[in-house]
């Protein structure tokens, strides 16, 4: 299974990104997706999440301003950044929660990260 990110980039404050992440492999289903930032220095964390069935949840310093959506028909979550902060400053990774085949047990996967960049 792999998890491939892609959206990111350099953009003033003010301005918008949209993030894509793709799940491909031998995957039978997606629980949960998710995306989760970290910034120099800083531990790894929650941005948003949203489960098979539309279900979202998000950090509180994102709340209003970014939107996460999936296709499940694609495999594919997204995340809409809009009113970016030179705080939002970080590398953003996927994360999907999938069974590879009916028997077998749920596992997070993640993806490689991509890098969002906020200048003020």
């Amino acid at each position: 299974v792999q998890l491939q990110a892609s959206g990111g980039g350099l953009v003033q404050a003010g301005g918008s990104l949209r993030l894509s992440c793709a799940a491909s492999g031998t995957i039978f289903s997606i629980n949960a997706m998710g995306w989760y930032r970290q910034a120099p220095g800083k531990q790894r964390e929650l941005v948003a999440t949203i489960t098979r069935y539309g279900s979202t949840n998000s950090a509180d310093s994102v709340k209003g301003r970014f939107t996460i959506s999936r296709d499940n028909a694609k495999n594919t979550v997204y995340l809409q950044m809009n009113s970016l902060k030179p705080e939002d400053t970080a590398v953003y990774y996927c994360k999907a929660n999938l069974k590879r085949s009916p028997l077998s047990y749920e596992y997070d996967y993640w993806g490689q990260g991509t890098q969002v960049t906020v200048s003020s």
